[in-house]
């Protein structure tokens, strides 16, 4: 129904492997379960022993049926005080375990453990890692291992504990905010030069709790600016830099409204630029050139080893090296409990993945960039359907293309940096999946396998941008009619070079949004198409199946559009013919109103003028079937609409409503007609 608004990105809702189990079930396998065991172990006066059923639990909360069973056991109660044990291992381990709860138990897990009071520990815990960053206690650093920072890592495991609950309580944040957390977590960003891990999480958290925050961004004086302003320039080029600087972009481009207006357009700028530089890289040659390397590192390591196992000679270790050895494993063990949800630790991958990450979320921000707050939602719907008059009789597609196809309102000083920073060419490289030899490679290492799923997802953020950044920017700046063409001809290669691409879902709501939104610039401005309509047709087809209504509302938008330009050429009486029965197929027989909705304007726009189109209206007999349709319509818009449907989209369906009385009416004038 007409041009659809692009939504800003958010982060999804957790989904967590596995799926619960009937509560009777989950009951019995608590009973047999070492839940219970380590909730207990978690009073003992040990504190090696509390370090190990923290570390037990950080590892338990990955398996669903084990989070309701903890939730019910008030696990969040019990390890909420270990974030201030005497220990500072513990401490690490307890925050561990909640960073893994929080991660794997989602937005209702999160809110419980607000409601339990987990923010009230977790605060004071972060502020003593604030006050202890400068301290030189002694307390501080007993039982330090060698090169480790306690309190930074502490800290960190804290922080994404922060971050992981403000993502998904707004009750959170209202603390964050009242407890004066930004400048906690700020002190911790400032030390991005020696700790970048620790940096990072910071820079995530930030980006999440200053989104649609108004109270938060009051806090933010100078001296807070320049902290974000120093990380986002730091002159250090490694992967994980640049995913600082991309996060920190971010949080700067939510705090756009505080910004001195005359420096916008630089600042604008720069976070473009920034996110220019990150595109820049080729994904598959770094997959290819990494993985290289780790296989380098790992043989060079086997290689000293077996040379250290020579001289030892048959060496045996005294009783207390042995002693103090099995004491080193079973630490390093307990440590591997809580890292399987956490960033990987080989460099390589660890680099590999953060390149990946910047790259999505650059893409996700240029998104948010491009969606404006004007139009509102209610005056998108007005040009969503035809217009009041009966302008679709005298080709209303000529005369709604100029609404549908005019840019958003988008500030100059982003339309200017986008241009001026390359960004669409950069986008258009991105919707190109990687290279083969790249996407083998990581199929051939389990560690690395997770990456071709992260490859994927980049390439739908890149058509989503690119549906975003068609909407916003001129046809000049996009690179002239040629340029459109060869993308709508590379979009074309591409839906039909992904094998089964009717099954991923995720794709193909994304490139049938950009071959929508660049279908309808090209039709406005008389370019011609060079997707043929088979190609369309099989595109349609396929997603028409599709359970993404999304998908199903841009592909017969896609139907629409084509038909209204061939509706004007001569020769193209068949083609009609087949969209036309296409579209009355659905329109008839989709269980969403909304699509049926979207059909019904569809047809109107294919078969409102022409002489072709008025020839296969008749051979498809359109008339009576829609004529057959419309009651059918009314009632379930009457039974199902106010129950199922949002009253944006109610509006939007009453006026489908309203033009299909008056389309109906129009072709009965056109009938007569053809027929006297």
């Amino acid at each position: 129904m007409g041009k659809s608004k692009t939504k800003r990105f958010r982060r999804p809702p957790f989904s967590p492997a596995g799926e619960c189990e009937a509560a009777e079930n989950e009951e019995a396998k608590l009973d047999d379960s070492p839940a219970v065991e380590l909730l207990e172990k978690l009073q003992h006066p040990s504190a090696e022993v509390r370090e190990c059923a923290c570390a037990g639990l950080a590892r338990l909360v990955q398996q669903q049926p084990a989070i309701s069973a903890l939730t019910r056991r008030d696990a969040v109660r019990q390890l909420g005080p270990l974030l201030l044990d005497p220990s500072l291992a513990v401490r690490e381990t307890a925050a561990g375990a909640l960073r893994n709860l929080s991660a794997c138990g989602g937005f209702e897990v999160c809110d419980d453990m607000v409601t339990k009071d987990i923010m009230t520990p977790l605060v004071a815990l972060l502020k003593e890692c604030s006050a202890g960053l400068d301290s030189n206690e002694v307390s501080l650093k007993k039982n330090k291992e060698p090169n480790k920072n306690y309190i930074e890592d502490i800290a960190n495991e804290a922080v994404n504990v922060l971050w992981n609950i403000c993502e998904c309580s707004s009750r959170a944040v209202s603390i964050f905010n009242k407890e004066g957390c930004l400048e906690i977590v700020l002190k911790y960003l400032s030390r991005f030069s020696t700790n970048v891990d620790l940096a990072i999480s910071v820079a995530f958290c930030l980006q999440a709790v200053t989104e649609d925050n108004p109270e938060l961004l009051k806090s933010f004086n100078a001296p807070a600016l320049q902290v974000l302003e120093s990380a986002m320039l730091s002159p250090i080029s490694s992967m994980e830099y640049t995913l600082l600087k991309t996060l920190v972009a971010g949080t700067v481009w939510n705090l756009k409204d505080i910004l001195p207006s005359k420096s916008q357009a630089d600042t604008i700028n720069a976070l473009l630029k920034i996110f220019s530089d990150v595109l820049e890289v080729d994904v598959g040659e770094v997959v290819i050139q990494m993985k290289e390397a780790e296989t380098q590192r790992l043989n060079a390591a086997s290689e000293t080893e077996t040379e250290e196992t020579e001289q030892m000679n048959g060496d045996t270790l005294n009783e207390d090296d042995e002693m103090e050895e099995i004491s080193h494993k079973r630490k390093v063990r307990r440590k591997s409990f809580i890292s399987d949800l956490l960033p990987p630790t080989e460099k390589e991958l660890k680099q590999t993945v953060a390149l990946l990450t910047a790259q999505q979320i650059a893409l996700e921000i240029i998104v948010n960039m491009c969606c404006s707050d004007d139009p509102s939602d209610d005056e998108w719907d007005e040009f969503s359907s035809s217009d009041e008059s009966d302008a679709f009789m005298d080709n209303s597609f000529n005369e709604l293309s100029g609404q549908l196809m005019s840019p958003l309102c988008l500030s100059s000083e982003v339309h200017a940096a986008l241009t001026n920073c390359l960004i669409p060419k950069k986008i258009f490289e991105k919707i190109t999946f990687p290279n083969s030899i790249a996407v083998d490679i990581c199929s051939r290492n389990p560690t690395w396998k997770p990456l071709i799923r992260k490859m994927n997802t980049i390439q739908c953020r890149a058509l989503v941008c690119l549906h975003s950044i068609l909407s916003v920017l001129d046809v000049d700046c996009l690179g002239g009619a040629p340029a459109l063409q060869t993308l709508a001809q590379h979009l074309s290669q591409l839906v039909f070079s992904q094998p089964d691409f009717a099954k991923h879902t995720e794709f193909l709501e994304a490139v049938s949004s950009a071959l929508r939104t660049l279908l309808q610039i090209m039709a406005s401005k008389n370019i011609s198409q060079c997707m043929t309509p088979e190609q369309l047709m099989s595109l349609c087809e396929a997603g028409i199946h599709s359970s993404n209504i999304g998908v199903r509302v841009n592909v017969v938008s896609i139907l629409g559009i084509t038909g209204c330009v061939l509706a004007k050429e001569d020769g193209t009486f068949e083609t009609l013919k087949t969209i036309g029965k296409f579209l009355l197929e659905v329109a008839t027989k989709d269980s969403s109103l909304v699509v049926a909705g979207e059909t019904l304007d569809a047809i109107f726009d294919v078969f409102a003028d022409g002489k072709e189109a008025e020839k296969a209206a008749v051979e498809i007999k359109l008339l009576s079937a829609l004529k057959e349709f419309q009651p059918v319509f009314k009632m379930k818009l009457r039974k199902e609409g106010r129950g199922k449907y949002s009253t944006d989209q109610l509006c939007v369906l009453d006026n489908v409503k309203m033009n299909l009385r008056r389309f109906i009416a129009y072709q009965e004038t056109v009938e007569k007609r053809l027929t006297s």
